[in-house]
């Protein structure tokens, strides 16, 4: 295993944090090493200063993809913490309906993974506004850091495993079986989803209008206060007035300091 200095460890992990937010305290020297050491292989290079170097002059991001998808656990599945689920289903929904009078409801998934998540949403979406469907604009906009995952979510391909917190009337609405061990999410859905690379460390978010719900889950555990705070001053300012922020349930948001209004573990609104 290639050794890794204080030097190159701390110019690692500030490259990390600057181009990601993630935030790797000093103990995590030994998983840094053990997860990256493929890739330094991979490269043929013989120090982490090298791999530093090559960090650096990565143009494309190709090499930040792949480092954020080893250092970063991308858990996700269908319908995970549903409880979201039902509250966006039985309140958030309703109001929404009522309240947007153009009936263009804007939606942003910010941690699009591998797309469990997004396509989950569209479900729920296609299947609350199933007899308004034509006339309702209800596009989602899922973003991620990761190229790898965009493009599995693209795919929207998953297992028979990966299908089974599902109800067994979405399987057979919304997938397309491959075989007996893989389905394919079915292009009405797919193509109400739309996927793209984008960083939430930006300085300034290019949305051109607002959004009324953000799912924004699992991120923020990665961060440290300030980038926290930051990111979250962000969502609120695009966040339509009466709007939703959903957060993961390992997450937390001081209710001293926040512009965000508390209704429930997770769920946050903009009042």
């Amino acid at each position: 295993m290639i050794h890794i200095t204080d030097d190159e460890f701390r110019l690692i992990t500030e490259f990390i944090k600057e181009h990601s937010g993630i935030h790797l305290r000093d103990e995590k020297k030994t998983m840094l090493v053990g997860r990256l050491g493929s890739i330094v292989r991979d490269h043929n290079l013989n120090s982490f200063m090298a791999y530093y170097q090559l960090l650096k002059n990565d143009k494309e991001g190709k090499e930040l993809s792949r480092l954020i998808d080893k250092i970063t656990t991308n858990h996700t599945y269908f319908m995970r913490e549903s409880e979201h689920f039902n509250y966006l289903t039985q309140e958030v929904l309703p109001y929404m309906k009522m309240a947007i009078k153009n009936k263009d409801l804007r939606v942003w998934c910010a941690a699009a993974s591998s797309g469990e998540e997004p396509y989950t949403l569209a479900i729920l979406l296609a299947d609350y506004f199933k007899n308004d469907a034509l006339s309702w604009d209800k596009k989602l906009l899922a973003t991620d850091l990761s190229l790898s995952v965009l493009e599995e979510a693209k795919n929207g391909i998953y297992t028979k495993e990966k299908l089974s917190a599902l109800p067994k009337i979405w399987v057979l609405n919304y997938f397309d079986k491959i075989n007996d061990h893989q389905f394919q999410i079915k292009d009405s859905i797919k193509n109400e989803v739309i996927y793209r690379r984008f960083n939430l460390l930006e300085s300034q978010f290019p949305f051109k209008k607002r959004f009324h719900i953000i799912f924004c889950r699992n991120v923020m555990i990665y961060f440290d206060h300030k980038t926290k705070a930051e990111l979250l001053d962000k969502l609120y300012e695009v966040l339509e007035p009466g709007g939703y922020l959903f957060i993961g349930h390992s997450e937390s948001i001081s209710r001293e300091t926040t512009k965000f209004r508390y209704i429930k573990p997770a769920v946050y609104r903009k009042v």
